[in-house]
C-alpha cells in the first residue's frame, strides 16, 4: 500500500517544521518538510502529498500580524501556471485530501479563509488578536475535545495537555451570527479547560481570552484543523515538564506524549481511506 505522505512548510520564520516532521515519522507516515518559495516557484506540486502542513514560528517576525503576510503570499502571489496557491490548496481539498495548521499555521488558516469557512467560499470569518494578558503566553494548558466534532484529527480523544506559547491566540468571530454558527456546527472542536475537564474562559487555564474558549478549529468537512497548542511538542511522555509524577501516579501509563494522537489519528485515516480504494 502507498505510504501517507505530508507535506511540511517551513520557510519565513516558521520553525516548529522538524518537529511535526518528526510526529509524521512516529505516526508511520513520510513527511517532506519544503520552504513556501519552492511552492510558489512550481518546484514542488502540493497535489503530490495527502496532508498539507503549516507549523507554528514567526512568520516574517509577526510584524503586521501572526500569519498574516504568509496568508497573503498564498492568496495572492501567481504561481508559474497563472494560479494562486490558495486555488491549489481549494482544489487539494475538493481531492478529500487534508490540512493541518498549528500555532502560527492555525493563525494563518484562518487569515486565508480555510477556518472556519462556515460558506464554503474561502472568505475570512475571524481573526485572531493579542492575548487577554497582553503578553506573551508559555505555559502547559488543557484542551477539552467537543465530541460533537466531525473530524478524523480528533477520533477517540477527550482531553489533552498541550503546551501553548503565543501573543496572539485570541480568536474573535466576525459578528455574534457567526459565532453562533460555529457553535451549532460544532466546528469549535477543541476549547481550553481545567485539569479535570472543565471548559473555562478563566486565566491562566484559558491563556488568550478566545471566542468560545476557543482553542481549535476544524472546517464544516472536518478536512481542516487548526489549533493554538502545539501537539507537535508533545510526542513523547518526557515532552511534559511532570512526567515524573504523571509516571509514579500512572505506572502503567504509554509512553506516547498526548499530542502524538491527533497524528496517527489522521496517518490512520488516510491509509484506511487508500486501503479501501484499491
Amino acid at each position: 500500500m502507498t505510504a501517507v505522505k505530508s507535506l511540511v512548510i517551513t520557510g519565513f520564520g516558521i520553525n516548529c517544521e522538524e518537529e511535526m516532521a518528526a510526529a509524521y515519522h512516529l505516526a508511520g507516515a513520510t513527511a517532506d518538510i519544503v520552504h513556501l518559495n519552492e511552492i510558489l516557484l512550481g518546484q514542488v506540486s502540493i497535489h503530490q502529498y495527502d496532508i498539507l502542513n503549516f507549523p507554528g514560528g514567526f512568520s516574517f517576525g509577526d510584524d503586521l500580524a501572526s500569519g498574516k503576510v504568509v496568508s497573503n503570499k498564498i492568496k495572492f502571489k501567481k504561481l508559474p501556471s497563472g494560479k494562486v496557491l490558495l486555488d491549489e490548496i481549494k482544489q487539494f481539498l475538493a481531492d478529500g485530501k487534508y490540512i493541518l495548521g498549528v500555532c502560527n499555521g492555525f493563525q494563518m488558516l484562518v487569515r486565508m479563509g480555510l477556518l472556519p469557512n462556515t460558506n464554503s467560499d474561502f472568505e475570512p470569518e475571524a481573526t485572531l488578536s493579542n492575548n487577554n494578558s497582553g503578553k506573551f503566553e508559555d505555559r502547559w494548558v488543557y484542551c477539552k475535545v467537543n465530541n460533537a466534532a466531525q473530524t478524523p484529527f480528533l477520533k477517540g480523544i477527550t482531553q489533552m495537555a498541550l503546551p501553548a506559547r503565543h501573543g496572539e491566540g485570541k480568536l474573535i468571530f466576525m459578528d455574534d451570527e457567526m459565532r453562533a454558527k460555529v457553535s451549532k456546527e460544532h466546528l469549535n472542536c477543541l476549547t481550553y479547560c481545567t485539569e479535570d475537564g472543565v471548559e473555562t474562559a478563566a486565566y491562566p487555564a484559558n491563556p488568550n481570552g478566545a471566542d468560545l474558549n476557543c482553542a481549535g478549529l476544524t472546517n464544516p468537512t472536518g478536512q481542516v484543523l487548526g489549533l493554538m497548542p502545539h501537539p507537535e511538542a508533545y510526542l513523547s511522555l518526557y515532552n511534559n515538564p511532570n512526567w515524573g509524577q504523571i509516571k509514579r501516579n500512572n505506572p502503567d501509563i504509554t509512553e506516547e506524549g498526548e499530542g502524538l494522537k491527533i497524528f496517527t489519528n489522521i496517518v490512520e485515516h488516510i491509509k484506511a481511506q487508500k486501503l479501501a480504494t484499491v
